[in-house]
């Protein structure tokens, strides 16, 4: 395993293709999944030191993700995605800070690739004390 995974959970598949892509050329090791049970189980094996989450997902909803994850006193920083109003992620953002994660930041759809890179930027920075 590199030391800089992600695990993406995101009911469209071509968004969390890009985000996988972006990541994979940024340096990550790379897990893509299209609903909460499938990220469930991919994060126990995986154990990523990032994650992305769509808040808005059928059957599993991405903040009930989230508190899974927190609940597991993970390492993994948050990126959360919505498509929805930017007030709506910011209350994601809130919730998740919270729940004692240790990074947590936002992005509204479309996300531009600039914009991407530079959270992944910042999730490197952050975990590497820089």
């Amino acid at each position: 395993m590199s030391a800089r995974c992600l695990l993406v959970v995101d009911d469209e598949p071509r968004f969390g293709e890009f985000v996988g892509k972006v990541a994979a050329d940024a340096g990550y090791e790379v897990e893509v999944t299209t609903n909460g049970h499938d990220f469930q189980a991919r994060y126990l094996e995986f154990q990523p030191t990032a994650v992305v989450v769509d808040l808005i997902m059928p059957e599993i909803e991405g903040i009930e993700l989230v508190q899974w994850v927190a609940e597991r006193d993970a390492p993994a920083y948050l990126i959360v995605v919505t498509g929805y109003s930017p007030e709506f992620a910011t209350l994601g953002k809130i919730l998740d800070e919270a729940k004692g994660l240790p990074s947590v930041s936002t992005l509204i759809k479309p996300v531009r690739v600039s914009v991407l890179r530079g959270a992944l930027a910042d999730i490197s920075k952050a975990s590497s004390g820089g």
